[in-house]
């Protein structure tokens, strides 16, 4: 089986400069990563403030660990890991009741660019009802759907997110996308198409 290897990102260059001793190099680093981190911890808390709080301890954990990163590792699946470990203490710890929504929800922000009242209404109800079968998944299934469809991370990274294997993955997504689906009354997914 022939794999490929991605180029590293930017910001991957800038966290090994950065973990070798390179202070300027945090500015890339949080640039590159603190508007995905912030965006995954708002949807998992559903509180700007929580977010903020998280967003802060993870990249405070990614400047103490820096030491700890490997050259030629990806830093989004790493970072995407320390913030949903800090997310899950800090849930154990509260006892946090959160709800769980669809990124861009507002009706405005999914619909197409001149789209009309009518179709606003059409993509509201079907956000609604795509955020209450992802409120009601099991957690796995929710995040791994949540960091390939919504955060883009390959298989294999979203795997080392959620320190799982890639097969896993492919299995809580893919329940999670049928789940979709049949909410949508669209076995084919099509009408989840119209909600990307």
């Amino acid at each position: 089986m022939l794999m490929t290897v991605s180029s590293p990102s930017d910001a991957d260059v800038a966290m090994e400069r950065y973990s070798a001793g390179d202070d300027a190099a945090f500015v890339a680093v949080y640039d590159a990563v603190a508007p995905q981190l912030h965006a995954y911890l708002l949807r998992r808390t559903r509180n700007s403030a929580r977010a903020d709080d998280l967003l802060q301890q993870t990249m405070l954990h990614i400047h103490r660990a820096r030491g700890s990163f490997i050259p030629g590792a990806r830093v989004m699946p790493w970072a995407f890991t320390i913030a949903r470990r800090l997310f899950v203490d800090a849930l154990r710890r509260e006892r946090w009741e959160v709800p769980y929504g669809v990124e861009g929800s507002e009706p405005e922000e999914r619909a197409a660019p001149g789209a009309s009242a009518d179709d606003i209404v059409q993509v509201r109800e079907v956000v609604t009802r795509i955020d209450r079968v992802l409120a009601g998944l099991p957690s796995s299934q929710r995040e791994a759907f949540e960091l390939i469809k919504y955060r883009g991370l390959s298989l294999a990274d979203a795997a080392r997110a959620l320190g799982t294997t890639v097969a896993a993955v492919k299995q809580r997504v893919h329940r999670a996308y049928e789940a979709v689906c049949f909410a949508l009354g669209d076995p084919t997914g099509a009408a989840w198409r119209v909600a990307d």
